[in-house]
């Protein structure tokens, strides 16, 4: 979704009490940040192996 999509869906009051409320935040603390920076390079590791299922569990299929 592209600015002007997002514009024509939210409006420009939303957008600008967004803004506002971005503003007013405070910094994040260096701590908070690398804390962040963990879990958003988290993927670069292997993907943990599925477990089996248990005897008698009939598989989840959501298709």
């Amino acid at each position: 979704m592209n600015r002007e999509e997002r514009r024509a869906i939210l409006g420009d009051d939303v957008i600008e009490r967004i803004h506002r409320r971005v503003a007013a935040a405070p910094e994040p603390s260096d701590e908070l940040v690398q804390q962040l920076r963990r879990i958003m390079t988290a993927h670069c590791r292997p993907l943990p192996t599925p477990t089996p299922e248990l005897p008698g569990e009939e598989p989840c299929n959501d298709e």
